[in-house]
């Protein structure tokens, strides 16, 4: 019932800087927590930022001073901005939003994951 596209990933040269986007949509009632996460190969899938719906947010270490994580909460879209990328962040980087549907009275909970988008530094 709740689908998310992303876009924006590429090869980008290491430094460069490339912003990612997903968009939300299908029967939402209201989106409490959206994030992104990467895998890169043969490694585990790990969070790098999220953001809360009062704005919060939450950045990986190896991530802090370099992207920023934001969302249009009218448009149900969260952004990656990615600067100064290192080698090292290339992965697929994955969408994942959770929320409340719109299907009263009891407005369930939904979590759903994005089909990925790669992005790959290098030169």
């Amino acid at each position: 019932q709740v689908q998310l596209v992303e876009s924006g990933g590429g090869l980008v040269q290491p430094g460069g800087s490339l912003r990612l986007s997903c968009v939300a949509s299908g029967n939402i009632f209201s989106i409490n927590v959206m994030g992104w996460s990467r895998q890169a190969p043969g490694k585990e899938r790990e969070l790098v930022a999220r953001i809360r719906s009062d704005g919060s947010t939450y950045y990986a270490d190896f991530v802090k001073g370099r992207f920023t994580i934001s969302r249009d909460n009218a448009k149900n879209t969260v952004y990656l901005q990615m600067d100064s990328l290192k080698p090292d962040d290339t992965a697929v980087y994955y969408c994942n939003v959770n929320g409340r549907i719109a299907t009263p009275p009891d407005y369930g909970l939904f979590a759903v994951w994005g089909q990925g988008t790669l992005v790959t530094v290098s030169s």
